[in-house]
This record gives C-alpha cells, structure tokens and sequence, in this order.
C-alpha cells in the first residue's frame, strides 16, 4: 500500500538526519550564524576591513541554516500527516511528492554539508593508473575509468579527457580527467587510493581467478597566482598522441609532457590538436600537483591518496566478481551487492559514507 510504501521511505531517512544532526551540533553552525549575524549588526560594521568576508560568510551559513531548518520541520511533520490522511488516498499521493522532495534534500544537503573545505568546489584533475600486471591491470584500470565516466555523467559534472595511455594488448596504461561542475573535487577526494579487482580473467585460457590493482588520484584545480615556477626547473617533451583521434593524432607531436625537475612531478596533455593548448593544460595540472604536495608537507597529514605501492594490502576498496559478488570500502565499511551497478558508476553512497567517515575522523 501507499501508505506502506511512504512510512518506509521516511524511516529509511533516519540515518542521514541523524547524521546531519549531528554534524550541524558538532561544527557548531547554529552559534556561528548567531556570532556573524550580531557581528553584522554592529553600529561599526561598515568599517570592518573583513566585513566582505563575513558577508559572504553570513549568507553561506544562513542558506545552510535555511535548508535544515526545512528539512527538520518536514521531517518532523511528515509522519503525522501520513497518519491523518492514511485512508485518503488522493491526499497520500500529494503527501508522495513531498516525502519524495524531502528524500532528495536530505541527500543533497547531507553532502553539501560534509563537503565544507575550500577545495572541494574546485575543479579536479582525476587520474587512473594500472598496477603490476600487464594486460589485466590495464583491464581493470580502464573499468575504472569508465565508471568515473558514467558518475559524472550521472551527476552532470561536464568531463574532459585530457590525457590517455593506452594498454599494449587492452585497457590503459593511464588516463587523467578534467573535471568541472559543482563540487567535483569535493566528490571525487574520496575515491583517491588503490582500487583492488578480483575475477576470472577473460584473459587466462584456464579460467583462473586474477586479483588486479589500479591507482586513483584527485587534484584540484589551483589559480595560477598561487604558485610560482622557475622555467629553469621543466623539461618539455613533446610526442605523439595515442588512441583515437585521426590522422592529426597520429602525424603530430601535438602531445606534452612536463617534468618539474626538482620534484620529478610529471605531467601531460593530448587532448587539444594544439600543442600550445596542451602545454597549457599540462602546466595548469602540474601547478596543482605542486600545490597539493606543498599543502601535505605543510600540515604534515595525508590530504591525497598516501604514496603506497599498487599491490596487495594498500587499498581502499574491493570488487569481487567471484566466487560471490561484492563492492566493500575498507575504510567505511561501506557495501553493495551490486558490483554491476557499482561499476556502471552509481558510486554515490560509497562517496556519502566517506564524507560522513571523514567528518567524524576528524
């Protein structure tokens, strides 16, 4: 029955409420928004040399605060409005509506609530390598990279592939993404780490059960003031580009690769026809690594995917296909099932369960 159907549908709510509960008291926002909204207030104000900032702080926390108390009322009126009109089923299916807009607020503020860090709206360089193994981990590898596709597809985060190495026999060697939209890097932070694959493998004539690692990193997009590099310390080669792309692809040594010689960081581009473009690109990617690396150093803790060996025993998450069938986080805990779906990019709840993780971890 409806009624049934929609009593469920809240009840499966509880955990993500308790969640934001939680979070809300935790980060103390009710008393920042108290603390700026006085500040704002104050005869003064207007010669605060910070008043832009806490202006646009204020209206960031009021939105916040805007969306939960929402969310709270709704929930906590829901239930008793189902159990007025539960005989009245014109008036369920009007309630259906508003359960199901109150399913998807939840969802969305939750995540939008977790991914509090500066970075996480920026722009994100996502890349994938392959582990030891040749053609299987080149397989796997370029699973991944279709199931990252799919999630921003899903998600409607607009994706470029700017670089790509193909696998000798199948599958990629690399690929590095260019991700924009709303929070792409706060979204895909959490999928940074080794990726472990176990299957019969289409590639052994005796039907052997093969384990495959895969490495993902994300990083985001920086603005160029940020960062200063000395020409003296790159090296630029330049070659052609692999995969499909015509005869342009395969005439051309339109492709870049920069090496930052002090760091040995290296990065590339073969996404645009011109070289200049590619350049670009490369350097904006590589000013991001550069970045990133000085911020882990500065505050000493792991803020990327640790500098672990693709093997055994580093990963982050399992994908068993046989002799069962099982996704499994191994720092949430978090599973499904549904290794097919998994892999088709419906990876959400995996990303939720780590920015919940995350925020209690800290």
């Amino acid at each position: 029955m409806l009624i049934d159907d929609l009593q469920e549908s809240l009840k499966s709510l509880q955990p993500d409420i308790d969640t934001i509960k939680a979070y809300w008291q935790n980060a103390g926002l009710e008393q920042l928004f108290q603390k700026l909204s006085t500040q704002s207030t104050q005869e003064n104000f207007w010669k605060d040399p910070n008043q832009t900032d806490v202006l646009k702080q204020l209206q960031r926390v009021r939105t916040q605060r805007d969306h939960y108390q929402l969310i709270m009322a709704n929930q906590a009126e829901l239930p008793d409005m189902l159990e007025l009109f539960k005989d009245d089923e014109h008036e369920l299916k009007k309630l259906e509506t508003e359960v199901n807009a109150l399913c998807k607020a939840v969802t969305e503020f939750k995540v939008s609530l977790l991914m509090n860090e500066p970075q996480d709206a920026s722009n994100c360089f996502f890349s994938i390598n392959s582990g030891a193994g040749g053609t299987e981990s080149q397989d796997w590898a370029s699973m991944l990279l279709r199931m990252y596709l799919r999630f921003c597809e899903r998600e409607k985060l607009p994706v470029e592939v700017i670089d790509f190495q193909p696998g000798e026999e199948a599958g990629i060697k690399s690929a590095t993404l260019f991700v924009r939209g709303k929070n792409p890097y706060g979204l895909l932070k959490g999928e940074q780490g080794i990726h472990r694959l176990v299957r019969i493998s289409p590639y052994d004539s005796n039907k052997r059960r093969h384990t495959s690692f895969a490495a993902a990193t994300a990083v985001p997009e920086i603005p160029d003031i940020e960062i200063v590099i000395e020409p003296n310390d790159l090296r630029i080669d330049t070659y052609r580009s692999g995969g499909a792309g015509g005869q342009h692809v395969n005439k051309t040594e339109s492709a870049i690769r920069i090496t930052h010689i002090p760091t040995n960081t290296v990065t590339q581009c073969q996404s645009e026809r011109s070289q200049a473009q590619n350049k670009e690109t490369a350097m904006k990617m590589l000013k991001a690594k550069l970045a990133q690396k000085m911020k882990e150093e500065q505050e000493a803790k792991t803020a990327s995917v640790e500098k672990k060996k693709i093997e055994w025993g580093s990963q982050i998450r399992s994908y068993v296909l046989h002799p069962y069938k099982m996704v499994k986080d191994h720092r949430t805990e978090q599973e499904s099932p549904q290794p097919d779906l998994v892999l088709d990019g419906d990876i959400m709840e995996f990303i939720e369960s780590y920015l919940v993780w995350k925020s209690k971890a800290t």
